[in-house]
C-alpha cells in the first residue's frame, strides 16, 4: 500500500477517529491499518468512497485495484 495514499485520506478528515467515522469504523481499526502498512480491500472502497475519489482504491491497494479506470 502506498502510505502517503492512507496518510491524505486522514489529512482529509483531520484525524484517524474522523476518518474512522466517516468509513464505519473504529479509529483502531484505522490506526492499525496505518501500523501494518495496508489496508483491506473493504476499506480501500471505503475511503475511495468517503474521500470522493481523492484517494483512489488503487493508490491504497494496487495489487488488487491497479487495472481498473475510473467508471
Amino acid at each position: 500500500m502506498n502510505n502517503t495514499a492512507l496518510s491524505k485520506a486522514i489529512k482529509i478528515f483531520g484525524n484517524q477517529s474522523r476518518l474512522a467515522v466517516a468509513l464505519g469504523c473504529s479509529q483502531h481499526a484505522v490506526w492499525s491499518a496505518v501500523k501494518r502498512g495496508r489496508v483491506s480491500a473493504q476499506m480501500a472502497v471505503a475511503i475511495e468512497r468517503a474521500t470522493r475519489g481523492a484517494v483512489k482504491r488503487a493508490q491504497l491497494r494496487p495489487d488488487l485495484f491497479s487495472g481498473l479506470h475510473d467508471a
